[in-house]
């Protein structure tokens, strides 16, 4: 899920000394998204050619967010859910020829939610607030799986509750997922084969969030994210995908840590993190670490928020979502990227 409200700062550096750390990791930086009111969370396909990802478009009506593809080469935009209602968390399967996501489309309460959204943003101008995000867990919500055009669309979940967040496994067998059908306050994990059958729940953790999973490059186990601690302060945690050897990667509730993503190492992670201690708006950036070790390495410093950051099929590329200078609105961005080379 992408969490927008997050994307604001304080901005504490001078452009040219952020600007300059940033090139120890990331070079040729620039914005992939832009005719959006806002967009984020991007996957890239298998190919590396083009990327899904999910975004409000200008002049439909809808203060919600829909998935659409984008051809790196060409700019060619093709939106891919309905146009109703809400979406997020959009994935390629690995042999490009099928996506998922999850949408609210068949809710039919979905349009009747969009004036509420907009008063509320309009209230927030006149008042020169900006209210604090929260992810609303649509009960509404399930994964579908559609051609990468939006064409056959066929649901994959229809339990009662909360279904999204999924993701294919490497071999593109299964989806991990988060569904709350064990209780509206239970949002666990579960694993599904691809075709929506044969869920079996993965974390047993209730009264929490357990989300945002994705398989390890080798299949063998899940990282995610649960504010189990303390509610809303989310940490990163493993899990191997038979249910054992889960383990908390991070354990500092005076930071929110999420949006983890596998490098295809197995052993290296990049995820946003920031400091909720100091007061304030605080300022989420990225970071590398080894999962074995611990071993942690700052990627980003922006003013604005960087979140979501994903690697290309080969690596050689990050893909993440941000305001950069901590003033407009979120957008995709894109760099060449360089591997730390601490361990």
């Amino acid at each position: 899920m992408l969490l927008a409200g997050l994307l604001a700062v304080v901005i504490a550096q001078a452009p040219q000394d952020w600007e300059a750390k940033e090139k120890t990791y990331l070079r040729n930086i620039r914005q992939l998204t832009q005719d959006f009111v806002r967009a984020g969370e991007g996957y890239f396909s298998p190919d590396g050619r083009s990327i899904i990802f999910q975004a409000e478009e200008k002049t439909t009506g809808n203060p919600f967010y829909q998935i659409f593809t984008l051809d790196i080469a060409t700019g060619r935009l093709r939106r891919v859910s309905p146009g109703i209602g809400k979406t997020t968390c959009p994935f390629f399967h690995p042999d490009g020829k099928k996506v998922i996501f999850a949408s609210s489309h068949l809710d039919q309460d979905a349009k009747a939610k969009y004036k509420p959204e907009y008063d509320a943003r309009d209230e927030e101008r006149k008042q020169g607030i900006r209210r604090r995000y929260r992810w609303d867990f649509d009960p509404s919500m399930d994964i579908f799986e559609s051609a990468p055009d939006g064409t056959m669309l066929k649901r994959l979940t229809d339990s009662p509750g909360y279904d999204a967040e999924g993701s294919y496994s490497p071999d593109g067998k299964q989806i991990v997922f988060c569904s709350a059908r064990t209780g509206k306050d239970n949002l666990e994990l579960f694993i599904m084969n691809a075709d929506g059958t044969g869920a079996r729940q993965l974390t047993k953790a209730p009264n929490c969030y357990n989300g945002g999973p994705f398989f390890s490059p080798d299949g063998k186990c899940v990282i995610f994210r649960s504010d189990r601690k303390a509610k809303d302060q989310l940490q990163l945690y493993v899990i191997n995908t038979d249910g054992t050897g889960e383990r908390a990667l991070t354990d500092d509730t005076a930071w929110v840590q999420w949006g983890p993503y596998w490098y295809p190492d197995n052993r290296h992670i990049i995820y946003a993190a920031a400091d909720h201690s100091t007061g304030g708006r605080p300022n989420y950036d990225l970071y590398w670490m080894d999962v074995e070790s611990g071993a942690k390495e700052r990627i980003t410093h922006a003013p604005g928020a960087d979140v979501l950051p994903v690697f290309s099929p080969d690596a050689k590329q990050l893909m993440w979502t941000s305001n950069r200078d901590g003033r407009q609105p979120s957008q995709l961005w894109i760099a060449d990227f360089t591997k730390p080379a601490k361990p």
